[in-house]
C-alpha cells in the first residue's frame, strides 16, 4: 500500500483537498466545543459567533503569511504559490498570534473579558490542533528524522500511519501524531479539570494551554526536518516556544502570588475591623 491520496474528490473542475477537509473539520468542532461552554460562562453565543467570524479567517490568513515570510527565499521566486494553501504551509503560532490580536480587538469593542473569552475558545483552539495535524498527515508533511520500519512499528502504529510516514525512500518520525497525541491529552486534561470549583481563576485555561503547549511543541519541533529557520540556525518555532513558555508561566504565577497577597489583606482588614461592612 503506497501513501493516501491527498485529493478527497473532484467537484467539477475543482479539486478538493484532505487537507483542507480537515482543518475545516478542526475549525468547526472547535468552534461547537466553544459554544458549548458560552451558557455556564454567561457569554452570549452569538459573541463567539461574530468572534469566530473575524478570527477565524484572519488567523488563516496569519499563519500562512507568518509561513510565507520565513519561507520568503523559496516564495520570492514563486510568487503564485503564496496562496496555494492547499498545499499545506501554514503555522500555528502565526495562526494564534492574528488570532490572538483580533481577539483583543473584538473584546474591546464589545467591552467584553478577554481573559474570560479566552478561556471559552481555548479548548476549541486545542481541539483543532489535533485534528488539523492530521492535515499535514496526510500531506506527509511536518515529519521528523529518518528512522527505520522497525522502530515505527515498535511504537504500535497502525500500518496505515507506518506506510504514510515512507516519505523521499525513507521513513520518518511521525511528529505531526506527537504534538495531536500532547495536545490531546492535555485537551482531556483541561477539560477534565476546568470546571473543578477553586482550582482555576479567570484566565488560567487559556495560560494553561499555552504552557503545555509550548512546552510539547518546543520538544516536537527539535524533532522535525522542515523547521522555520532565523538566521538559518536558529529554529523559530522552538524559540517562540521556549519564549511563551516562559512568560506565561510568569503570568500564571504573576497572578496567583497576586491573588493571595488580595486575599491576605481582606483577611488582616477583616480581623482589625470585624465589624466594617
Amino acid at each position: 500500500m503506497g501513501a493516501l491520496n491527498p485529493i478527497a474528490f473532484k467537484l467539477g473542475p475543482f479539486l478538493v483537498h484532505w487537507y483542507g477537509i480537515i482543518i475545516a473539520s478542526g475549525a468547526v468542532l472547535g468552534v461547537l466545543l466553544a459554544i458549548n461552554e458560552t451558557k455556564r460562562q454567561r457569554i452570549s453565543a452569538d459573541d463567539i459567533y461574530d468572534l469566530v467570524f473575524w478570527a477565524l479567517p484572519i488567523g488563516f490568513i496569519g499563519a500562512r503569511i507568518y509561513y510565507v515570510i520565513f519561507e520568503w527565499q523559496y516564495y520570492s521566486q514563486h510568487l503564485n504559490e503564496i496562496i496555494a494553501i492547499w498545499q499545506g504551509g501554514i503555522a500555528i503560532y502565526g495562526g494564534l498570534i492574528a488570532g490572538g490580536i483580533t481577539l483583543i480587538v473584538f473584546c474591546r469593542q464589545r467591552s467584553l473579558s478577554v481573559w474570560q473569552v479566552l478561556d471559552v475558545v481555548t479548548p476549541g483552539i486545542m481541539l483543532g490542533q489535533v485534528i488539523g495535524r492530521w492535515g499535514n498527515f496526510v500531506n506527509q508533511e511536518a515529519f521528523g528524522s529518518a528512522v527505520s520500519r522497525s522502530f515505527l512499528q515498535q511504537l504500535h502504529l497502525p500500518n496505515f500511519i507506518v506506510q504514510q510516514m515512507y516519505i523521499g525512500g525513507a521513513y520518518h518520525q511521525p511528529t505531526f501524531l506527537y504534538e495531536s497525541v500532547w495536545n490531546f491529552v492535555g485537551l482531556i486534561l483541561l477539560l477534565s479539570l476546568r470546571h473543578k470549583r477553586g482550582l482555576f481563576k479567570r484566565g488560567e485555561i487559556a495560560l494553561s494551554y499555552a504552557i503545555w503547549y509550548s512546552f510539547g511543541r518546543f520538544f516536537v519541533e527539535g524533532m522535525r526536518t522542515d523547521s522555520l529557520y532565523l538566521f538559518g540556525q536558529v529554529r523559530v518555532s522552538q524559540l517562540l516556544s521556549l519564549i511563551v513558555f516562559i512568560v506565561m508561566l510568569s503570568i500564571f504565577v504573576y497572578r496567583r502570588k497576586q491573588q493571595k497577597a488580595s486575599n491576605y489583606l481582606i483577611e488582616a482588614n477583616s480581623i482589625i475591623n470585624p465589624n466594617r461592612n
